[in-house]
């Protein structure tokens, strides 16, 4: 079972996996640890990953980007307008209520939704780790942001569904990286004691902080507070408008009008961002932006500050918001650890260092893969064969739900809400809800403060409806207990709905028991004295849960979409997996006919002959005639296959030819090898060998000779043969004779020496006389007295005390 953990970025992605006894950051294709968030279509494929980064300007139409900022919005949030638009180039349409994006793929319009697209590039991801780990993935854990909604997270569970993936656990992105840094610590305090940790997190497109009391295996999330549009995407966006700004007027050109020049300025002011992390002054160049014009300049680490200066101020509110919300003082907050790859420009560090008054910063962690380690700790965790240090994680919900019903016509001043997890609530949590009904009702869950959801996202979660309710035998009300659940997921649910029946049952008291004993010994014969007056029985109370059918409807997909979206899924990843075949095999067609060509007029030269080498040469410019023809351009993988199975029948005997003249060498100098050592051990008089007989050393000189004959006479035969001729004597059979000479000589020549035979040990003569008594013997013989108080262990005992097998734990 492959233990895998994702972090699931905007701007690109990482895949932990548990294995040696840690956890390893995998790498992709072009051995990358990240991997672009980016799916393209073009007209033949799909482009996922880093095939899709290396075509992003030239295609950027049919590239979609920020994939963890699309799904489970709809096309008309505000976030999508005003802030995710500036970052896609793509075109985002309406697919069923959801944001999707219109793209042409196989030469046609296609239209995919967010979750679609999100589902292909888990497909990726799921491919790199399964080849990586040489085995199949399914169990994941994924790292999200905390800010995510119920109807976030259940878009991107129904996406792991559709790529084929059993997500176990989504984990908050803060608390993967609390629990990374936790598990590893060994010197932790006791529960009444804890070491509070804030853990500050800017990443590329938002900004986390996240306050966390550590206690001896175990961690507590106190608060998270978030500032979504926050990150270094922004710094980035503010470089690009300032160049825009300042080429406009130096060399007229509008860079933002044109989707390449922009392309081509935000990886200019990416890479400056970078320089100026490290050096006050750094120089800007974009060779060819626009109109052929290559566009420079350069900017200063305080000019980077003013540009800056306004994301830098939204720093501090999400710290003081952090540190409000736990109720600590900044004196109880023990360390502050920064992640993410934005916290290395100086200036966010510094704004972060002086919201917390000065205290010092630590990076013990991996600013990068913090996130992916702690979320591969999760599934390994959840795993059952890998073993993990006890560590608890208590997580929190970030937005509080209640649920809501309508007014009875009876009671119209009733309660008509009720709010079941509220802000901070413990992840995972289940609640049972008691209505008093008589008939069928419905019941809503949705968040209680909808302002503080992402722009756009409806409070909405999920709604319940009782379809009977059965009548009380009394003619009250029924009491209808609802079981809500928050689990691991950060997902609420209604999980089940019954009503409890109370049976009473009689038992007897202690006093009936006794006179059954009374009745049973009078059975006997005995005598006994006469009973007390019996007591009434006591009834038991039993109560019993009768479930009442339901449905329940909320914001994933059903059954019958996710399998749609499986089976197209399937089909593209096939249909790529073809595409890409072929190419390969139209590549190896290209290779094949260039190397051989340069070849035949090089190292080839003397094993060819000249009318081989006028055939094939022939054959390969054939071949590459047709390779650039528009028949060859877009042909099927088994065209490709034919045409090189056939110039193989052509170029095989001559490459043979030259690779026997390399390894034929080789062959001889081991047969040679093996024949000289076999001949000398039969023919040595060392002692090592004298038990074996005469007769089979004899038989082991005479095989070593007639191999040595054979090899001769086979070298003679092949010297009178031309180099452009097939070979008479090959590497293999030099190779077969060799492991014949060893299967015959080996059982002979390494046969053990026999053991010499024991001898019986002399008894000690009489009245102390003879030779005497070793001291072993002496000892043996006290010890063999009446009077001995140590004894030897059997032998069977003895031999499990000295060298029994030991218990041995894998982690």
């Amino acid at each position: 079972m492959a233990v895998v953990g994702i972090d699931f970025g905007t701007l690109h992605s990482k895949i932990g996996v548990a294995r040696h006894r840690g956890i390893d950051i995998i790498t992709n294709e072009v051995s990358n640890r990240a991997t672009p968030s980016l799916v393209a279509f073009g007209p033949k494929q799909r482009a996922i990953g880093e095939a899709a980064k290396t075509q992003e300007t030239s295609n950027f139409k049919n590239t979609i980007g920020c994939l963890k900022r699309l799904i489970g919005r709809s096309v008309d949030d505000p976030d999508i307008q005003e802030v995710e638009k500036k970052f896609i180039n793509a075109s985002l349409v309406d697919v069923n209520g959801t944001v999707g994006t219109q793209v042409n793929y196989l030469g046609e319009k296609h239209t995919f939704s967010a979750t679609q697209i999100i589902a292909m590039y888990l497909g990726k991801l799921r491919d790199t780790a399964a080849k990586e780990l040489k085995t199949g993935v399914t169990d994941v854990v994924i790292a999200v942001p905390g800010w995510y909604t119920d109807i976030q997270r259940r878009a991107l569970l129904d996406a792991t569904s559709i790529a084929g993936l059993n997500c176990l656990r989504l984990i908050n992105d803060s608390t993967a990286v609390a629990l990374g840094y936790g598990i590893t610590k060994s010197d932790l305090p006791e529960a009444d004691n804890q070491r509070h940790v804030a853990f500050v997190d800017v990443g590329h497109s938002s900004m986390s902080v996240s306050i966390v009391g550590f206690s001896k295996g175990r961690l507590d999330v106190k608060t998270t507070a978030y500032d979504r549009n926050l990150g270094g995407r922004d710094i980035d966006y503010a470089l690009l408008k300032h160049f825009a700004e300042e080429f406009k007027s130096k060399y007229k050109i509008d860079v933002l009008s044109s989707p390449k020049a922009t392309f081509r300025l935000a990886a200019g002011c990416e890479k400056l961002k970078k320089i100026l992390s490290a050096n006050n002054e750094a120089p800007l160049n974009v060779e060819s932006i626009m109109n052929d014009i290559d566009a420079s300049s350069r900017l200063t680490r305080e000019q980077l500050e003013s540009l800056i200066a306004g994301t830098l101020d939204r720093i501090d509110p999400v710290i003081q918001s952090a540190l409000k919300d736990s109720g600590l003082t900044l004196d109880q907050i023990d360390s502050v650890e920064l992640v993410g790859g934005s916290t290395r420009v100086p200036a966010v560090r510094a704004k972060i260092q002086q919201a917390f008054s000065g205290k010092t910063l630590s990076f013990t962690l991996n600013q990068d893969e913090a996130i992916a380690r702690g979320a591969t700790f999760s599934c390994a965790m959840l795993s059952p064969v890998f073993r993990v240090r006890e560590f608890h994680v208590h997580d929190i919900t970030h937005y509080p739900i209640r649920v809501q019903w309508a007014p009875l016509e009876t009671d119209p001043d009733d309660d008509i809400e009720l709010t079941v997890f509220p802000h901070g609530n413990g992840i995972p949590s289940t609640k049972v809800l008691s209505f008093y009904r008589r008939e069928p009702f419905e019941v809503e869950a949705v968040y209680s403060e909808p302002a503080a959801l992402p722009k756009g996202i409806k409070p909405f979660i999920a709604k319940f409806a009782a379809k009977e309710v059965p009548p009380d035998p009394k003619g009250d009300a029924t009491v209808v207990k609802i079981k809500t659940r928050l689990n691991t997921h950060g997902v609420m649910s209604f999980e089940a709905a019954y009503v409890e029946e109370i049976e009473e049952r009689e038992e007897p008291s202690q006093q009936q028991s006794n006179r059954m004993d009374v009745d049973q010994s009078n059975a006997d014969g005995s005598a006994s004295a006469t009973p007390p007056p019996l007591q009434p029985p006591k009834k038991k109370k039993i109560v019993k849960k009768k479930d009442i059918p339901f449905v329940v409807a909320t914001k994933s997909l059903d059954k019958a979409t996710i399998e749609a979206y499986r089976e197209s899924e399937n089909q593209m990843h096939a249909a790529d997996k073809l595409v890409q075949d072929t190419e390969d095999r139209k590549n190896a067609l290209e290779e094949y006919v260039y190397d051989t060509r340069g070849k035949l007029d090089d190292r080839y030269a003397p094993f060819v002959q000249a009318a081989e080498k006028a055939k094939l040469l022939a054959a390969l410019q054939e071949a590459e005639d047709w390779l650039y023809s528009e028949e060859g351009e877009d042909a099927t993988k088994s065209t490709y296959t034919t045409k090189l199975d056939a110039l193989k029948v052509l170029g095989d005997p001559i490459t043979f030819r030259y690779r026997e003249s390399e390894d034929r060498p080789r062959a001889i100098a081991q047969l040679r090898d093996s024949i000289n050592t076999y001949m000398g051990q039969a023919t040595s008089m060392d002692d090592k060998y004298s038990h074996i007989d005469d007769k089979e050393k004899q038989n082991v000189v005479e095989k070593c000779a007639t191999v040595q004959k054979w090899l001769e006479d086979q070298i003679a035969r092949q010297v009178e043969k031309g180099k452009n001729v097939d070979p008479v004597l090959t590497s293999a059979e030099i190779l077969k004779k060799r492991d014949d000479l060893i299967f015959f000589a080996t059982p002979i020549m390494a046969r053990p020496k026999p053991k010499p035979p024991v001898l019986p040990t002399p008894s000690a003569t009489p009245g102390g006389s003879g030779t005497g008594t070793p001291r072993n013997e002496e000892a043996n013989a006290k010890n063999d007295g009446a009077g001995s108080s140590s004894t030897s262990p059997p032998p069977q005992q003895q031999q499990q005390h000295e060298g029994g097998p030991s218990e041995m734990e894998v982690d």
